[in-house]
């Protein structure tokens, strides 16, 4: 049986041992992805999240270098 949305970002949090993203956050990240979707491929989605992550960058700033990004594309 697959988990909801929920269920399974609450048992990847737990399994990281880290929190939850706030309701906030989550909008972040799935406004980043859409961006990062929209400009590429789809798959550059998730791999976009955790670069943003991986460079230490909240959610909010991502989202906001990848508006950034995008604005200049459509330069």
């Amino acid at each position: 049986m697959s988990k909801s949305e929920k269920e399974w970002i609450n048992s990847l949090a737990a399994a990281l041992n880290v929190d939850v993203p706030t309701d906030e956050e989550r909008e972040s990240l799935l406004a980043l992805a859409a961006t990062a979707a929209h400009l590429s491929e789809r798959t550059a989605a998730p791999i976009s999240c955790w670069l943003v992550a991986h460079a230490g960058l909240t959610a909010a700033e991502g989202k906001e270098l990848a508006d950034r990004l995008a604005a200049e594309a459509r330069e």
